[in-house]
């Protein structure tokens, strides 16, 4: 299963930080942040009152009016980052049904239900388009059809890790011969039912969240969408296509101890890092950077620490560790495709983003966190990480193409 290679020919993002790829990369090399005050929800009954949400949102720029009333703003996000992904890809090369569509999902469209929801209590009737994108499927239902993509088609909802297994699941379709390419990736957007529902577990933070931080304090919810072009690394080679990197493997398991809380002692994720590792046959002392999941809780700042210590045992305090949920916030179906396409710029452009309002250490977490602002660096292989509520774990490695 494993003989087929999977190259990454294109990339598309749609967060807070960046509407493009080119902002995105530009913002984590410069540092800045799209965590702020939240104008989409009334959050004024809520501890937490920010998030990065996307501003200056013009839907009527991508879409007619037709299309908008059929799509949520997690559909939006998708299409959006797609059309990039697609469109640097070259893709359309292939016939389509030989191009599959594997997507994460978190709430899909769980914001415009909410509007139905209300409209319904006041009004007595609402429009039934809010609620036709509700199921997570949708946004994958949608992609698939504004490309024409007939190949395998699947939604994956592992919580925060959703996309990251969608990737993985995506280069399992190249490696069995199912698919020359793969859309993989997944959107995810604002809803008054996450931002509620975390506050309620008070695991968000008033202020910017502050991962590995002694004074971390929860997290920042965001939102957007990461996608990724994975095709047959022959395929992609014999039509001259641009490879932005190589995908190595993957490692995915569940850690069967809570709901909600990590594993404590690390153990579960670093079974996954291992597995992942193990996948892509390369040696410990090759890894040059870990794209942490860093949360900005107490607990799964503690736990993911204590699992890359168990994985690289010394030599995890000369690798850099840094997460990006604290410039993009914790984008939940879509957190680990934008965080795999941050590994991959990593690459691309050697440098590591860094881990912004991270100002005094702890005694718990006490790696290299890359604080305030990035470094450049000489990157070749990164380690992607998604530590899911459910304890759904899934690693991610990617390798600069040419080694």
């Amino acid at each position: 299963m494993n003989t087929r290679r999977v190259a990454i020919t294109g990339l598309g993002v749609f967060c807070s930080t960046g509407k493009n790829v080119e902002e995105f990369c530009r913002s984590l090399k410069e540092g800045k942040t799209g965590i702020g005050p939240i104008a989409l929800l009334d959050t004024s009954k809520y501890p937490c009152k920010i998030g990065a949400e996307i501003r200056d949102h013009r839907s009527e720029a991508f879409f007619n009016k037709k299309e908008l009333k059929k799509l949520s703003r997690t559909d939006q996000f998708g299409l959006i980052a797609s059309e990039e992904a697609v469109k640097n890809s070259g893709i359309d090369f292939y016939p389509s049904q030989e191009v599959g569509v594997c997507l994460g999902a978190g709430a899909g469209g769980m914001f415009e239900a909410e509007i139905y929801h209300r409209e319904t209590l006041v009004k007595g009737r609402s429009r039934p388009s809010l609620i036709w994108p509700f199921i997570p499927s949708y946004t994958t239902d949608r992609v698939a059809e504004r490309f024409g993509f007939s190949g395998p088609k699947f939604t994956i909802t592992t919580a925060c890790s959703s996309s990251a297994t969608a990737i993985g699941y995506g280069a399992d379709l190249i490696r069995a011969g199912k698919s020359k390419a793969v859309l993989c990736g997944g959107s995810d957007a604002l809803s008054e039912l996450t931002f509620g529902g975390f506050n309620s577990l008070k695991a968000t933070d008033p202020s910017p969240c502050k991962p590995f931080d002694r004074k971390r304090a929860g997290m920042s919810l965001g939102e957007g969408a990461g996608i990724l072009i994975l095709e047959d690394l022959d395929e992609a080679i014999k039509r001259g296509a641009r490879i932005y990197a190589e995908f190595l493997g993957y490692g995915i398991g569940g850690e069967a101890y809570h709901i909600t809380a990590p594993e404590p002692t690390g153990m579960g994720g670093a079974r996954i890092m291992k597995e992942a590792i193990e996948e892509s046959g390369i040696p410990l002392t090759e890894v040059d950077y870990i794209n942490a999941h860093g949360t900005g809780t107490p607990l799964n700042d503690k736990a993911e620490t204590l699992s890359i210590k168990n994985v690289f045992g010394e030599r995890a305090y000369s690798i850099p560790v840094s997460s990006i949920k604290s410039s993009v916030g914790h984008c939940l179906g879509s957190a680990g495709a934008i965080e795999a396409i941050a590994s991959i710029l990593s690459i691309i452009h050697q440098f590591i983003p860094p881990t912004l309002n991270h100002q005094e250490g702890d005694e718990d977490c006490d790696l290299d966190y890359v604080p305030g602002k990035s470094r450049e660096a000489k990157v070749k292989i990164v380690l992607s990480n998604s530590f899911a509520f459910g304890g759904n774990c899934t690693t991610l490695v990617f390798k600069k193409y040419g080694l």
